[in-house]
Order: C-alpha cells, then structure tokens, then sequence
C-alpha cells in the first residue's frame, strides 16, 4: 500500500535530468503521478532534524528529485528541470506536458530557507511557477505557520514524512504577495562593500552590482542593496534581540540545536536586551520617530508622511497573520474602526502591507489576548523609510527572521529603505491556514475597491522586479546555511 500512495509523488530519471532517455514503447505505460513534487532539504537547519529528513526523503521518493540546499543551489537545478521539460514539451511529450502542470515543491528549512526558494521562482519566470509548501525547521517558522503547516519541528520518520505528503497532494493553491525591498546608503570613506564592512546584510539582501551591472536605480558614489521578502521587515527593539540571538548562536552554534532551547534563550535575550523595560533603559533617541521619516503610498503617485507615535520602539511591516512565532499584530479591526480609517481585514494578496508599532515587550505581550493587536499605523502599496544623521549612529532591522546591525548617517547623507509590491506566488495551504485571501468568499470583504496600481508598476524599470535570488546570486560557500531561520 505504502508503494501505491508513493506513486502519486514519484518523478522519472528522464524528467529531472536532461542525459536520462526513455524508449518510446515506455512512454504509453507511464502514469503521471497525482501529486509530483521536488523537494528542497537544508540539512543543517533544525540540528540534526534537517539531514535525518533529507534521508527519509531519499529513501521514500526518487533520490534525484530530493536536494541538499547545502550542495545543490536551487536556481541551477529548478533552470535545468524546468528547461528540461520546455524541450520534452516541445517533442510533444505528453507525460512532461502534465508532470509540469501538477508540479509542487516542498522546501524544509528556517523562514530565511524558504524565502529563498520563493525569491529563486520570482526571478526565473518560469513559464507555469509551482506551488510550495513548507516544513517548520526553524525557531519562528512563521511562514509555515501562517500557512497551515505548523510551527514545531516535524517528525523525520517514514510515517510523518508520508503523512506530509498526503497533506500536501490535498492541499490548495494560494496566492501571496511579493515585497521589494531597496536600500541605498553613501559609500563609506573607508572599507569595502560586498557587503559594506562590518556590514553583515541578511542573505535576502544583495548588492546591486551582484545583480546587474546596468541596474537603473544603483546612483554613483552609493551603494544598494535589494532583495525581497514575503512575510515581515521590522525595525527597532524586536530586531535587535534578533540580532542578538543570531549573533550568540553564530559564537555558540553547539547550544542551538534545539527548538524549544532555542526559544527560551530568545525570552531570555529580550529581557537582556531591555526589550521589557524599553522606556527606562533605552533613550528617546532609539524611537523610531527620532530615528526616520515614514512615508507611504496608499493611492498610486501619492505619498504622503505617516505619523509615529514617539512613544513607538518597534516597527514592522506585515505581510501575512504570523510574527514573532505566530502572532497577528494587525488583528482584525472593527467595523467602525474600518470606516473611520480606511483598514481593511489583513489579506495576504490585496498588494497593501500592514504597518503596526509596539512601545515595547509588554505592549507585545497583547497579542496573547484573543482580540489583541500593536499600534495599528497603516496599510499602503508603498513606503519609505529616510534616516538622516540624529541621536543614533544605528538602529536593528530584520526580514522575514533574518535580522542586521544597520549603520545611520553620521555626516549630511540619508539611508533610505523602500518596500514595494512586486507581483505575487503560489503557496500551498491546508484547511488550518491562518491567512485570508481576498478572493476567498469565506473572508470578509472590504467595502471600498482596490486602487489598480499595474499601470505605475509597468513603469518601473525592469531590474527593479528582480529580487537577485536567481542567476547572479549564490550563498557563499564559507557561510553557514543553518542560520536561515
């Protein structure tokens, strides 16, 4: 029985490598599976969970359709199936045709792991993009949590990997939205940039000149970065206990191989780090009205300021139902409160990002309650953060679970980040799924219709719809893979 369910998932040799041929009196007898997937492992994610599941998958499926994140990057091999196909497709191969068309991925790994299989299937274009699912290896695993995949490490033997998959042949297609992130900062007068030195950037981030040398928006005598993220950016106090539980697992790598360990040394950090007692520890400087301007674009060509409470320590910018392990800060705003301000309930693909704030830990601590949610700031296509030189020579910044030490201006320069909607992908959801499209008739629907912003968004450069992830952009070799979670 358990070969018969295995069926629906198998892929043949010839379609996963171009030098496997298949006689044309085998053709006619093969069965194109129910549910074919590809699956990308990063071995080193979840202590020894990642390589225990590698194995599993190897040893249920067709090994060749199983990859090590750390050995195989996955722009190489989606661009060599993918081309593959086009050319069976073109000898007319039905099996091919089909295998395309129903074609899944799994990706096992941190926020950071998936995010980059997500930013690998925008940037090849590939001519019908396959649905992903995720497998929670990670320490926050909001992406699969938002999804209906659950937020624990999964079990690694036979029957927890085939119970996956069965989840995964019934599981529904969904759409969310992709998030362009651009930041440009002065060339420092001294040091280099790749990135700019002691600049750690998150690997999501990349330089422009790894992306295309002719780039339209990299200005002489600055340095830019861009990349994408499909869950949060958040800036200020959260992001830096980030940092610092990055930064201690980077020293300490043998302490974290543990979920549950890892998350009680993450409490334990946001009580080191003053997270709890923000107000008395840390100077008005470090909020985030004295640290930048905000701007927004709500209606196409418009930008606006958007006011900071300066009591705000903590920003971010949300894109589905699931931060800091699951939480919602955006919650679901009342009736009136809809009316009188222009929200809408948080759908993961009405191309607007929810911009909440949060004093400090205990205001987080809200979000325990049933109906609690931050400072909800806004909702907008767009929006733009400018630093100039203030109190602070830095601040912490943070996308999708991968955090970073961000310098601010110390002469008459500006730092400016700025978040764009930039198309969308496929997710694949359970029946658990936290998110809510807008194209659901279950979710509720807002009264007011969505501005149309395709006509501004035609107008941007191409390499601007790039989010470097595929091609010209590879994780160096001495970086260690496991810290994309």
């Amino acid at each position: 029985m358990a070969d018969d369910f295995l069926k629906n998932f198998k892929i043949p040799d010839y379609i996963l490598s171009p030098e496997f041929k298949v006689e044309k009196s085998d053709e006619s007898v093969l069965v194109v599976p129910e549910c074919p997937v590809l699956v990308f492992v990063n071995s080193k994610s979840g202590g020894q969970l990642g390589g225990d599941l590698l194995q599993t998958y190897r040893t249920l499926l067709n090994e060749k359709q199983v990859f090590d994140l750390g050995e195989n990057a996955p722009d190489k091999v989606l661009s060599t199936i993918y081309a593959n196909l086009e050319s069976l497709k073109k000898r007319g191969d039905e099996f091919a045709m089909k295998t395309m068309e129903k074609l899944r991925l799994i990706v096992a790994g941190g926020d950071g792991t998936a995010g980059w299989l997500l930013g690998v299937i925008c940037d090849l274009e590939l001519s019908h993009p396959p649905a992903i699912a995720t497998v929670p290896l990670g320490t926050g695993n909001n992406l699969p949590f938002a999804f209906g995949w659950g937020k624990k490490n999964p079990g690694t033997d036979q029957r927890s990997v085939e119970a996956f998959l069965d989840q995964v042949m019934k599981a529904k297609e969904m759409k969310i939205d992709n998030w362009h992130i651009l930041m440009r900062m002065r060339a420092p007068k001294q040091g280099s940039c790749d990135p700019i030195a002691p600049l750690e950037l998150p690997h999501s981030l990349h330089a422009f000149h790894r992306v295309s040398d002719t780039d339209e928006l990299n200005m002489e005598g600055c340095h830019t970065f861009r990349g994408g993220f499909w869950n949060y950016f958040s800036m200020g106090m959260d992001a830096q206990v980030s940092y610092a539980f990055h930064s201690e697992r980077k020293m300490n790598p043998e302490k974290f191989k543990n979920q549950l360990v890892n998350q009680k040394t993450y409490a334990k950090l946001g009580c080191t780090q003053g997270w709890f007692f923000a107000s008395l520890i840390h100077p008005s400087s470090r909020n985030i009205a004295q640290l930048t301007k905000v701007k927004i674009m709500q209606k196409p060509g418009q930008w606006q300021d958007l006011y900071i409470p300066p009591s705000i320590r903590s920003i971010v910018c949300l894109n589905l139902p699931s931060f800091s392990g699951g939480f919602n800060p955006w919650g679901t705003p009342n009736k009136r409160k809809q009316r009188d301000r222009d929200l809408t309930p948080p759908y993961v693909d009405d191309g607007l990002i929810e911009v909440v704030g949060f004093r400090d830990a205990w205001h987080g601590l809200v979000l325990l309650a049933p109906k609690g949610h931050g400072t909800r700031l806004a909702q907008a296509h767009r929006i733009r953060f400018e630093f100039c030189k203030g109190g602070a020579d830095h601040t912490f910044m943070r996308i999708d679970g991968e955090p970073w030490k961000q310098p601010l201006p110390v002469d008459d320069d500006t730092v400016v980040v700025e978040i764009t909607h930039h198309g969308q992908v496929n997710m694949l959801a359970t029946h658990f799924c936290k998110s809510k499209s807008v194209y659901d008739p279950s979710s509720p629907r807002p009264d007011a219709e969505e501005d149309d912003s395709d006509e501004e968004e035609d107008s941007v450069a191409e390499e601007y719809r790039k989010f470097g992830a595929a091609d010209t952009f590879r994780i160096p070799d001495d970086v260690d893979i496991s810290h994309l979670s």
